[in-house]
């Protein structure tokens, strides 16, 4: 009987998440360091390498030999908008975690607003990889039917 009074009480349940959510993000985001593009231009050498990335900036000199692809790679992309060049790589969740490692501050609203923002093509760039298979499979099918009719 005991048993069965466990299981009918009421589980208390935290219904604002949102809320929760909006006080940790305030607690970070006075912590946040924010830099200008000219700021982060002035770091584009073996001697100080920040890279932005998705308005995030990252101090990768400490990363620049230990980085898979060599220290040239970070160097190449120091003091610049490294994000298409980082998400064109594929960059594993590993990678991705290690990151925040290196997370310095953030660009400044007014940088973000003035920055020339990329084409998104993220909404369709499932359709090269739905497309092909697609035309594949209709060729297949049409030169079957091609041969299947000749063979008659």
């Amino acid at each position: 009987m005991r048993l069965q009074i466990f299981f009918l009480m009421p589980i208390p349940i935290v219904q604002d998440f949102d809320q929760i959510d909006k006080e940790n993000s305030n607690m970070s985001e006075e912590k946040i360091k924010t830099f200008t593009l000219k700021e982060i231009a002035e770091h584009s050498n073996s001697d100080s390498a920040w890279v932005l990335i998705n308005d995030g900036v990252y101090d990768v000199t400490k990363f620049l030999d230990e980085h898979p692809g060599g220290p040239e790679t970070l160097l190449d992309w120091a003091g610049k908008e490294a994000t298409e060049a980082f998400e064109d790589v594929a960059h594993s969740v590993d990678a991705r975690t290690l990151m925040e490692d290196y997370k310095i501050g953030e660009l400044s609203e007014e940088d973000q607003k003035e920055k020339p923002k990329a084409n998104d093509s993220s909404s369709c760039c499932w359709l090269p990889y739905f497309l092909l298979p697609l035309g594949m499979a209709l060729t297949g099918v049409v030169l079957y039917k091609f041969f299947l009719h000749i063979n008659k």
